[in-house]
């Protein structure tokens, strides 16, 4: 199980260590056991990285587009050449079953850098005629960004923050979760064989103290950050206080309405995808089902039967659905939550246990969860478990139930289940969530935009939005007559 990499850090086109920094073990979820050891970034390790970056994304930036983007695409490649090496890595990483990281992880980080570098070639400004003088637009680089992850989607979360950074000719600086620091340095490896010239995609390690002195170094001209909303707050106080730019992906309680006329097995799926796919360690979680009550009773027996049927254990194993937490702290805190729904007084419909299973005896496992009986006001309806707890709630009416999905601090996402597709639409455009679906939940092609509303994120992940948010935008305005001046 070990999965040691060559050293901690991936700076200017090579493995980089210095055990001067603060141990930072990788614990493999399913069993409790170590699987490699590295080291948080000393001081010298971020000026090395930062430095790195500075020195060679001016010249990345007059690249051609279409040459920046012939490297993400190659890259993309070999990304899916490796897929299964790299899915086996990942698993050991998360603790996420392998059924999951062969379709959902690195897969999904080739399909950002795919398209960044196709599209970035025909991402420009415009042309302004004034009526004999003219004016256009530069879309420009910011420079040197830095991309901070989250430990449940690590190497999508580092393809999809440096290939629109990349491909818009910036450098990055990527500091994954120190819970899983592993296929980030894969990735760099990836870039550098794809010919990405050393010190645009560096790689340093670290908890929070150095994700802070990354964003507040006074080269970097962004940071992008895949978090907690509280996490969130820390890091755009911090960039705003400097006029950084800044993308937050934080966190959610989202909405998925399913309605009397829904088809009752895909709704049933969809709200499966939504709080169980990787052991519900997902922001954009449906975790807050709501269903009207002429349909409650099909739609609870369903999802008890599929739910009863999900095969939890070995992650490695491809038949398995279901792995661990991703760590000690956060089984705990899962737990504590469905002692606190039991509490306020909720139904603790399927589930809620810890699984025995034989040889994963030091695994953070939990059986996947269904509250009934919730209200809105109870904290497992208000507060993000990153965990499979469900809490299923009834409603009687189309306008109720925009209401109450509404009524929440988080925006991230929101689903609809319906075959009126009138109501559909007219229901997503009233909840306020940014990254919405009709019928299906948790998809994110890198051509659409991912992020959220209110508490849960400023800017947005994927799509030409993304190139929007690592770029600045320069006006020219050209004279073609003679200047006219009053002195």
């Amino acid at each position: 199980m070990r999965a040691q990499p060559r050293a901690s850090h991936y700076i200017n086109g090579r493995f980089v260590e210095d055990d001067g920094g603060v141990l930072l073990p990788v614990i493999y979820p399913a069993t409790g056991e170590q699987i490699a050891a590295l080291h948080a970034a000393t001081g010298n390790i971020i000026e090395l990285a930062i430095e790195a970056a500075r020195a060679a994304q001016p010249a990345w930036a007059r690249l051609k587009p279409g040459e920046r983007g012939r490297i993400l695409r190659k890259a993309a490649d070999i990304l899916r050449a490796r897929n299964e090496e790299l899915s086996r890595l990942e698993t050991l990483d998360t603790g996420k079953a392998i059924q999951e990281t062969l379709v959902a992880d690195a897969a999904s980080a080739a399909d950002a850098l795919e398209f960044f570098g196709g599209a970035v070639a025909a991402f420009h400004g415009d042309y302004v005629d004034l009526g004999g003088p003219f004016a256009y637009t530069r879309r420009e680089a910011l420079g040197v960004c830095v991309g901070i992850g989250a430990w449940n989607y690590p190497i999508q979360g580092a393809g999809w923050k440096s290939a629109p950074a990349l491909a818009m000719g910036n450098a990055m600086v990527f500091k994954p979760s120190e819970n899983t620091p592993l296929s980030a340095l894969a990735l760099a490896e990836i870039y550098t064989e794809a010919g990405l010239p050393d010190g645009l995609f560096n790689v340093v390690q670290g908890y929070g103290d150095i994700g802070g002195s990354l964003a507040s170094h006074p080269v970097v001209a962004k940071v992008s950050l895949t978090g907690s909303v509280a996490t969130g707050k820390k890091v755009l106080a911090l960039a705003g206080s400097q006029m950084k730019h800044a993308t937050m992906e934080l966190g959610g309680k989202s909405p998925l309405i399913v309605f009397d006329d829904a088809d009752v097995e895909n709704a049933v799926g969809g709200a499966m995808l939504g709080n169980f796919y990787s052991t519900g360690q997902v922001c954009s979680n449906g975790t807050r089902v709501f269903v009207q009550s002429g349909i409650y009773d099909r739609f609870i027996d369903r999802l008890t039967e599929r739910t009863k049927k999900i095969r939890i254990g070995d992650p490695l194993d491809p038949d398995t659905q279901m792995g661990p937490l991703i760590n000690k702290s956060q089984h705990e805190k899962v737990l504590t939550y469905v002692d606190i729904g039991r509490s306020e007084g909720a139904t603790l419909h399927l589930g809620g246990g810890v699984p025995s299973l034989q040889g994963f005896e030091g695994g953070f496992f939990i059986e996947p969860t269904i509250f009934t009986g919730v209200a809105d006001d109870m904290r497992i309806a208000r507060e993000e478990i990153f965990g499979p707890v469900m809490s299923v709630l009834t409603f009687e009416g189309e306008d109720e139930a925009v209401a109450r999905a509404n009524d929440t601090e988080f925006g991230l996402s929101a689903a609809v289940f319906t075959r009126d597709l009138p109501r559909a639409h007219r229901v997503i455009a009233d909840l306020q969530a940014g990254s919405c679906w009709i019928n299906h939940y948790n998809l994110a092609p890198p051509e659409i935009p991912f992020g959220g509303f209110k508490q849960s994120g400023i800017g947005r992940e994927n799509s030409l939005a993304a190139l929007q948010h690592y770029s600045q935008l320069k006006s020219v305005y050209v004279e073609t007559g003679d200047v006219v001046s009053p002195y």
